[in-house]
């Protein structure tokens, strides 16, 4: 069947799971290959996912920011206005430039590249058919599987590339849409419907739960709503979609809710409902490697390995949320296990992050999760509009929601609605990493002025002692 090459490991997708893991791999003695389909290194997230999306948001916000709050500094613009070419460009090019990276880390640790499909032949041998049809057989002591995830269509919604796109799609339209239906309320749907509205659509999000960002703390879903709603974005929930059909480049969205079936008029409609692992094509089967029939995922033990002791998956493959972080710690971790070392990740501390504008942070359990195991715990939370950071910059909505264990004030969980909360919840990770208290941050001096201190003070309240409460 072709040439044969011998590893210590074959991984098996590029993204930030599979490139990481590689890396670290080779700096515990391993020789490694490194499989990708696309003719670019970096997966789902550094091509079409996390960094072009963020480089979008960081445009649109650029220009809102502009448009709406400037004036307010003093600064004054005339006839102000958007090149959506030139955003686009500057998009791509943040995504070459990170790919780029990733393709002279592989090769500064002497990782041997290869592009094409990867298909499982046994245990220890993955076949890749390379570009040119020729097959090459991989030989290795182990193989880590982490291809990430698929998008997740809506029955009775064909994706078509160019009316009904999915997230892909909404990172490259040639013209803002006039109105953009956005089907799911979750992390990619809002973000990527805050783009549209900045840049002038209106935007329509369709979610069929009652609340969007069903995973993150009430308050914080309610204030979002809530800021989201101010901003322009239009939100029809507890309604799904009955049907979807284009006639003459109009788009037609047939939805059902709590007031009776309607139609919702527009020129694109974005489908943002989930994504789901992505295992079509790796003949899992020949490895002896099994899936969960419900969700897809790989079944994993602790050790990331599956069914076949010397085949291990992470990332999107595996349970849990698909975050490109999850996914590298996921990657190290498996690694370590295969070279006989302690690997293994923390998944009550990893943040998650939604990159509206303010921007929505998280680590562990919401108050909700309290309640319903009921835990004792204590509340502690503080508005932007008390630190003077926010108030210099003009950013005062939203707080810091601290929750700690009411008998241990060992910290549970910390949610950020507001500025550089993306950044901000770092804090809330290294701390409940190593199990702190609300009283090791309360205690901890932090910058004036600072966003961070807004942290600081809900720490404070948690423990009844912040001189702004009584």
């Amino acid at each position: 069947m072709g040439e044969k090459k011998q590893y210590d490991l074959v991984v098996v997708g590029s993204g930030p799971g599979g490139y990481v893991a590689a890396v670290r791999a080779v700096q515990l003695g391993f020789k490694v290959a490194c499989v990708e389909k696309a003719a670019r290194l970096g997966g789902v997230c550094l091509n079409v996912g996390c960094i072009p999306s963020k480089a979008l948001l960081d445009s649109s916000e650029h220009f809102i920011q502009a448009k709406e709050n400037f004036s307010n500094h003093g600064i004054r613009f005339d006839n102000l206005s958007f090149d959506l070419a030139v955003m686009m460009a500057r998009k791509e090019k943040v995504v070459a430039d990170l790919t780029d990276q990733v393709e002279k880390l592989l090769d500064r640790h002497k990782i041997d590249v290869f592009h094409g499909t990867a298909r499982l032949e046994s245990p220890r041998e993955v076949a890749v058919t390379v570009d040119d049809g020729s097959p090459k057989i991989l030989s290795a002591k182990n193989i880590l599987l982490a291809t990430g995830s698929e998008t997740v269509s809506v029955p009775g919604i064909s994706i078509d590339g160019d009316r009904i796109v999915d997230s892909t799609g909404a990172l490259s339209f040639d013209a803002v849409p006039e109105h953009l239906v956005v089907v799911g309320g979750g992390y990619v749907g809002l973000e990527l419907g805050s783009v549209w509205r900045r840049l002038g659509s209106a935007v329509t999000v369709v979610e069929m739960l009652p609340k969007i960002a069903a995973t993150m703390d009430g308050r914080i879903i309610r204030s979002l709503e809530r800021m989201l709603r101010k901003q322009g974005l239009d939100f029809r929930l507890e309604t799904r979609v009955s049907g979807v059909t284009v006639t003459n480049g109009t788009v037609k969205v047939a939805v059902e809710g709590k007031d009776g079936a309607s139609t919702l008029e527009c020129d694109r409609v974005l489908v943002a409902v989930g994504r789901r692992p992505l295992t079509r094509g790796l003949n899992l089967e020949a490895a002896g490697v099994g899936t969960d029939s419900r969700t897809g995922h790989v079944r994993v033990n602790s050790r990331y390995q599956t069914d076949a002791e010397t085949v291990y998956a992470i990332g999107d493959l595996v349970p849990g949320p698909a975050l490109a972080h999850k996914a590298s710690a996921e990657g190290i971790a498996a690694v370590e296990n295969m070279a006989g070392k302690p690997g293994e990740v923390n998944y009550d501390a990893i943040p998650a992050v939604i990159y509206t504008w303010p921007e929505a942070a998280a680590v562990g359990i919401t108050e909700e999760t309290a309640k319903e195991r009921r835990i004792p715990y204590c509340v502690g939370t503080y508005p932007f509009s008390g630190t003077g950071r926010a108030r210099c910059m003009g950013e005062t909505d939203g707080f810091v929601k601290l929750i700690c264990h009411s008998k241990t004030d060992r910290i549970l969980g910390v949610h950020i609605l507001g500025p550089r909360a993306a950044d901000m919840i770092a804090e809330g990770v290294l701390a409940m990493e190593f199990g702190a208290g609300s009283e090791d941050i309360a205690r901890t001096v932090h910058g004036h002025p600072t966003f961070s201190e807004a942290l600081m003070e809900a720490a404070q309240s948690a423990r009844k002692c912040s001189i702004y409460t009584s």
